[in-house]
């Protein structure tokens, strides 16, 4: 159906036009009809569907802009969410300027958001707690309230915005339209709608509506030790730019994020409990592209909104269908096509075979890529580049030189071209090493330590108040090397020896320059060795 055969205003229709949309979705299609009429809704639909526009067309159809007082309130589980639903509306509203819109969340100034409202706002967009704040203070009045739509109802409930989300209900008149869109349907959501809402038409999307089909979605059988290594391969074989990795528990988001920034990626993790600061910033950082890799739980992955996300990682498997779509949503996006992987071990692969059923979708089995298969796609990706360049550059004075001197010597042009390879891929491991703060080894001598191992010194020690935690933590999180990898810790006073294996410890002493260790420039040395 397309967006001139549904009841809009022409003002709505031109700020509707101008974002490129013609046809409307099948969550608008059967929504925005029903929120017309003045009915009541629970509407079952996933971030991506439109489910925005949904209710924001009928709510800004309805406001009374001769009326400067607050007419609807849009309640979002997060901070993120609320600003995303805001400047769709604006955009939505582009042409209707007499109609005021204010998010309001915590973090930002309150005295700004008091002096909004005073100033008149008819479309109030919010968290459930600054909404509540403001209603302590008495700085909103909800009489004229005559929309009240809740977005991720289900998120709201499960980071225990319940008691907030009735207080505010019974604050708003009786006679008011509540409109409720939801990603699962728990049983809470349910209680909500027979408590708070008149005679509710139920819309639900089809499941086949739910799935994203320019998706191509892979798993792995993988042991839980091996999961971080398995990750790595795969992060190593296709170089995505942004990828999302999702665990079921704020602890392995911190260890997982912990564990790769160990290894060198530019990885950060996403959960709820982080400051809002903490999430804005990472976010930030995250659609910037400085932090490539984002490690989230679902709550916090709620509202996360970027385009360019190559690869999704489920690194524990959801335990709802609906979140498993949810979550391979957040690639494929904007007509690109996306990558899903999802590890499983044992019984999981009886959960993944109702997430296809769900879904009706087919999730390929593929084998656990080794070693070798990322050195083999360094090649592939070395071969295409000298494709390009036999293609595009003029190659007759390298022919020239490698002619001679095959004629010189008892080489064949395939021992050459090996060689060559062979160099190439050497170098490639070396730059990839120095820029995780590594260099190529060099002769220790005898530094005291064990076979294989070097001993370095470190001036720094328990008068410093520094532990051996602190040393590990400073070698790992410089170095890229695993924190398991590092041998004794030996500190006294003023100064520490610490063992290291012999074929990373040049990478050790080039990543510690400039380094500081509880607040303290640190020096670091081979044992023994003036």
């Amino acid at each position: 159906m397309k967006f001139d055969e549904l009841e809009v205003s022409s003002k709505i229709m031109r700020g509707i036009k101008d974002m490129g949309f013609e046809e409307a979705s099948p969550i608008q299609e059967k929504a925005i009809p029903a929120i017309l009429a003045g009915k009541d809704i629970v509407g079952q639909a996933q971030t991506g569907t439109g489910k925005t526009a949904a209710f924001a067309i009928p709510v800004l159809e309805k406001i009374d802009i001769s009326v400067k007082k607050p007419q609807a309130i849009i309640l979002c589980p997060t901070r993120e969410l609320a600003i995303q639903v805001a400047e769709e509306v604006r955009k939505i509203s582009k042409y209707t300027h007499e109609i005021k819109i204010l998010p309001v969340y915590g973090g930002q100034d309150i005295q700004k958001q008091i002096r909004s409202l005073k100033a008149g706002v008819q479309i109030i967009i919010g968290t459930p707690g600054r909404v509540m704040d403001h209603m302590r203070r008495k700085t909103v009045k909800f009489n004229t309230i005559h929309t009240v739509v809740l977005d991720e109802a289900d998120e709201m409930l499960n980071m225990g915005f319940r008691e907030d989300i009735e207080t505010i209900l019974k604050e708003t008149p009786e006679d008011r339209q509540t409109v409720l869109f939801s990603a699962t349907m728990p049983q809470q959501i349910m209680d909500i709608a027979k408590t708070y809402q008149k005679d509710a038409e139920i819309i639900r999307m089809v499941k086949k509506e739910l799935t994203v089909s320019n998706i191509e979605q892979y798993y792995l059988e993988v042991r839980p030790g091996n999961k971080e290594e398995v990750l790595s391969r795969l992060i190593d074989i296709y170089n995505p730019k942004l990828s999302v990795v999702f665990c079921n528990t704020k602890k392995k988001v911190d260890e997982l994020a912990s564990d790769l920034q160990g290894r060198g990626y530019f990885a950060e993790g996403l959960h709820g409990d982080l400051k809002q600061q903490q999430r804005d910033r990472v976010m930030d950082s995250f659609r910037k592209g400085k932090t490539e890799i984002l490690i989230a739980t679902d709550v916090a992955a709620r509202g996360i909104d970027v385009d360019d996300v190559d690869i999704v990682f489920n690194y524990d498997l959801p335990q709802d269908e609906e979140y498993y779509v949810h979550r391979i949503g957040r690639t494929g996006r904007a007509g690109k096509t996306g990558l899903a992987f999802s590890f499983i071990r044992g019984k999981e692969v009886y959960k993944l075979k109702d997430i296809q059923r769900y879904c009706k979708t087919k999730i390929k089995a593929i084998p656990v890529p080794s070693l070798n298969d990322v050195t083999q796609t360094r090649v592939d990706n070395l071969f295409k580049d000298i494709d390009q360049i036999i293609e595009e550059e003029d190659l007759s004075k390298m022919i020239s030189i490698l002619e001679k001197k095959i004629n010189d010597e008892d080489y064949t042009a395939m021992d050459v071209a090996a060689a060559f390879l062979k160099t190439f891929l050497n170098a490639k491991e070396s730059s990839d090493s120095t820029q995780n703060g590594g260099n190529s080894n060099a002769d220790f001598g005898d530094t005291g330590a064990e076979a294989g191992m070097v001993r370095l010194f470190i001036n720094i020690g328990k008068k410093q108040r520094c532990t051996p935690g602190n040393i590990l933590g400073a070698i790992a999180g410089e170095s890229g090397i695993q924190g398991n990898l590092v041998g004794s810790i030996d500190m006294f006073d003023n100064y520490t020896f610490v063992e290291v294996p012999k074929d990373v410890a040049n990478d050790v002493l080039l990543a510690m320059k400039n380094v500081k260790i509880k607040g303290k420039p640190v020096h670091i040395e081979p044992a023994n060795r003036k």
